[in-house]
């Protein structure tokens, strides 16, 4: 019972890092360069790199974009 608990905690564990590198964030604007620039300047804040996950335009745009170190 003890090495199930202890083996349980070792996986939680080394999949934590992996789930803490990863952020999604959005971006609204005017234009598609507009939302990228707002992105670009997040990742940068955050020293990560980005990939643009979702671009919408309907009257503007709506920007979604994973960050990742």
């Amino acid at each position: 019972m003890k090495t199930i608990k202890t083996f349980a905690a070792v996986i939680a564990l080394s999949v934590l890092p992996f789930a803490s590198f990863a952020q999604s964030v959005t971006a609204s604007a005017t234009t598609l360069d507009g939302a990228e620039a707002q992105i670009a300047a997040k990742a940068q804040e955050m020293g990560a790199s980005y990939k643009i996950t979702e671009a919408n335009f309907n009257n503007g745009v709506h920007m979604t974009a994973q960050l990742t170190k």
